[in-house]
C-alpha cells in the first residue's frame, strides 16, 4: 500500500492487521531514507538503529518466507521514502495499491509535527511516479472514512482477497509491528478502535504553505481519477 504521510495510512494498516492470517510491515524503508537523505526527523537515531539501512537488506527482509499460518503480507510504504536512486524492481512481484488524500488535509496535519513541509516531504509526486509504473487500485481517504465497509470490500475485491468484516475494528493501543517512530506520529491511531468519522471542516493553510498545496493538487487529481468509487 503506497501512501504519503498523514493519510490515515496507519489506520489502514490497523485494518489489515485485524484480518486473520495477515502480517503487517510498517514503513520498512524509513531508516534507508533517513540515511540516504541525512534528514532530521523525530526519533531519527532510534529509527536508524531499529531497521536495516541498506536497500538490498530491506528488500531481503520483505521477501523472507511468511510465518506459518500467514497468507497475506501487508506492506505500508511511504512514497517519499522512494528516492530517485531507489531500485523499485522488487515491487513488480507484488500487488500494488494506493491510498490518497486531499493535499489540504495532508499538509495541515504534517505541519503540526514538521512545520515547513516541502512537496517532496508529502510524497505526492513520488506516488504518481510509482503508480504510473505499477498501476493498481486507488482508495481516497475521504471515500473510505465516509463508508468503510463498502470501500474496503471494493478494495479487497480489487486486490483479489476476501473481504473480512473484522477489518472495521481493532483494539486500541500500540502494536509490536509499529515502527519506533510511533510516539511521534501515532497518538490518534493508538487511541482508535476503528476508522474515524470524516472531518466536517477543511483546515486553512497559512500563506507559507500555499505553494506546496498548489503543486500537490494536480498530482492528487491525477490519482483521484482512478479511485475506487
Amino acid at each position: 500500500m503506497w501512501s504519503g504521510p498523514r493519510n490515515i495510512s496507519t489506520a489502514m494498516m490497523r485494518s489489515f492487521g485485524a484480518r486473520s492470517g495477515t502480517v503487517v510491515v510498517d514503513e520498512p524503508f524509513y531508516a534507508y531514507y533517513l540515511r540516504e537523505t541525512g534528514l532530521e526527523h523525530p526519533g531519527r537515531e532510534d529509527i536508524l538503529a531499529g531497521q536495516p539501512q541498506a536497500e538490498r537488506d530491506v528488500v531481503a527482509a520483505l521477501d523472507a518466507p511468511l510465518p506459518d499460518g500467514v497468507r497475506l503480507q501487508y506492506e505500508k510504504h511511504m512514497t517519499h521514502h522512494m528516492l530517485p536512486t531507489t531500485d523499485l524492481d522488487w515491487a513488480a512481484g507484488r500487488v500494488n495499491a494506493y491510498l490518497i488524500r486531499d493535499p489540504l488535509r495532508v499538509i495541515a496535519s504534517y505541519a503540526k509535527v514538521r512545520q515547513q513541509p516541502t512537496l517532496s516531504d508529502i510524497g505526492f509526486s513520488q506516488q504518481v511516479e510509482v503508480f504510473r509504473r505499477f498501476p493498481g487500485p486507488v482508495v481516497d481517504a475521504d471515500d473510505l472514512l465516509a463508508d468503510p465497509p463498502a470501500v474496503l470490500a471494493r478494495l479487497c475485491a480489487a486486490l483479489g482477497v476476501d473481504y473480512d468484516p473484522g477489518m472495521l475494528t481493532w483494539p486500541a493501543g500500540r502494536r509490536d509491528s509499529d515502527g519506533v517512530w510511533a510516539p511521534y506520529w501515532y497518538s490518534s491511531v493508538e487511541a482508535s478502535t476503528g476508522f474515524a468519522e470524516p472531518a466536517p471542516v477543511k483546515p486553512v493553510l497559512g500563506e507559507q504553505l500555499r505553494a506546496v498545496w498548489e503543486a500537490a493538487v494536480p498530482l492528487y487529481e491525477e490519482m483521484a481519477k482512478h479511485r475506487l468509487r
